[in-house]
């Protein structure tokens, strides 16, 4: 216990002492420079350095949970309550459906730029190719697989 209680005493001893004093100055080529010492003959001033703020992370986490729970009961109520259509497909079924075909034809204009690109081009054709095949894969990757 004295132990514990020494390196707490200690470690609030030295914390305390860390504010340091910050000048800033301007030189003759207009260069701005900042530093914890004064640049001596040279006009300079000091800067106050205002503490940051910090907020509990048990605030945090309530403040992440609150808004999670709103995310959640405004997908709700913006996916028309899973009614079904006149198919007998609910709102989020369709969206389903719609993201796979959306996904489907991304990954067949890939192939395809892919089987372009194994039979070989010139140099513009292939780093033409190359870029239509950065783009489509970046929708890939945005719209199907990170959702």
């Amino acid at each position: 216990m004295p132990r514990i209680l020494a390196s707490l005493v200690v470690s609030f001893a030295i914390t305390t002492g860390v504010q340091a004093d910050v000048y800033t100055w301007i030189d003759s080529r207009g260069v701005a420079h900042f530093s914890d010492y004064p640049p001596g003959e040279i006009p300079h001033k000091q800067i106050q350095v205002q503490a940051p703020a910090t907020v509990p992370m048990s605030e945090n986490l309530r403040q992440e949970e609150r808004v999670s729970r709103i995310r959640e009961d405004v997908t709700g109520l913006l996916s028309a309550s899973g009614r079904p259509d006149k198919s007998g497909n609910s709102a989020k079924e369709r969206a389903d459906a719609k993201l796979a075909k959306t996904c489907g034809k991304y990954r067949r204009k890939l192939d395809q730029i892919q089987s372009r690109l194994r039979a070989g081009y010139s140099n513009d054709r292939g780093n033409s190719l190359r870029r239509q095949r950065r783009t489509v894969s970046q929708k890939l990757s945005r719209e199907c697989i990170l959702r």
